[in-house]
Parts: structure tokens; sequence; C-alpha cells
């Protein structure tokens, strides 16, 4: 859900089990910096996994924290973090490149709009679906890749000029030998 929402760490751990609409077209209600609220879709495979935790978590309540800690609270950063560090564990078993590198939620955060922005999603919609209030923050965030600075040049003809040498006039060359 982190990946598929992008959201921040405290958005993740405010969902509550009446955020997640799963019926007709999925999403989660998100409560993001200055309590600005935002909707997100989610994927097939999100709500699947959502609907099998609800389905081993009959006693959470609709005002329960949809992913709370061993005390039925909800999560701190501390218990996300340290579940990513458990996962990333896990999935460097199967992919060792994994095994070295430094993965934490922001890190997701930043995968998320990369991707959408890979996918050739508008910026202005990748802000809306970050919560950021401006297309400038998520600029910044998202960075094109080489990859993708390679296809746009591809996308552009090159000039069909051929560079000539400068050569000065000859008055400007006497001025510049007087000196």
């Amino acid at each position: 859900m982190l990946y598929n929402t992008g959201a921040r760490v405290s958005e993740i751990i405010g969902v509550r089990v009446a955020d997640v609409v799963l019926e007709g077209t999925p999403y989660v209600h998100l409560r993001g910096k200055g309590r600005k609220q935002r909707s997100t879709p989610l994927w097939k495979t999100t709500v699947q996994e959502i609907r099998t935790w609800l389905r081993h978590n009959p006693t959470l309540t609709v005002d329960a924290a949809l992913l709370p800690n061993r005390n039925g609270h909800a999560m701190t950063r501390c218990n996300v973090t340290q579940r990513l560090d458990i996962a990333v564990a896990r999935a460097a078993e199967l992919d060792t490149s994994l095994a070295n590198r430094s993965i934490s939620p922001h890190t997701i955060r930043h995968s998320t709009a990369m991707h959408l922005l890979q996918s050739g999603v508008a910026l202005s919609v990748i802000a809306l679906w970050l919560g950021h209030e401006s297309t400038t923050t998520t600029h910044r965030y998202v960075e094109a890749n080489l990859e993708m600075k390679a296809k746009a040049l591809a996308r552009l003809q090159e000039p069909d000029t051929k560079m000539r040498r400068y050569r000065p006039p000859d008055d400007l060359m006497k001025f510049l030998q007087a000196l």
C-alpha cells in the first residue's frame, strides 16, 4: 500500500479501516500535511492484500488503525521502518542487489513518483497523487533519470547543419593585433 499510494509514513499509519473503500473503484483516504485530505486509487493486488488482512484480523473496527501494532494502536514510524527492513531482508534473499541498499519508506515514496513519471503521467497528476501543494515540489522530487533523458533526446531531430569554424572579420583581427 505504501508503494501503491506513494504515501508519507505519517499518512500510512493514520489510515483507519473506514478510510479504505474496497468496492466499486477502490481507493484509500489519506490525511496529509496540514490536515489536507486526498484519495488515492488502489490496484487490484493491493485490494486483495487488504481484504486478506481484514479477514485475518476480524476484530478490527471501522475506527481502528488499518495497520495496528501488537497493542492494537496505530503503528509508529519506527514500526513501519522495522517492517520495511524485514521485507527488504526477505526480498534480498531472492534479489541480492537489495542486500546493500538503504531502503526507507521515503525511498518507496520516491520510487512511486519516479515510476509514475516514467509511465508518462503528467507532473501535475503526480503532484496530486503525492499530496504536494505545488508542482515545484514535485519537480524537485522526481528528477528525470538518464534513461528518460535518452528517450527524450531520441524524440528530437538533430540539426541538419554543419558546424563552421568562426572566422573573425579582418578589421576585428587588426584591432586585436594592435592591442
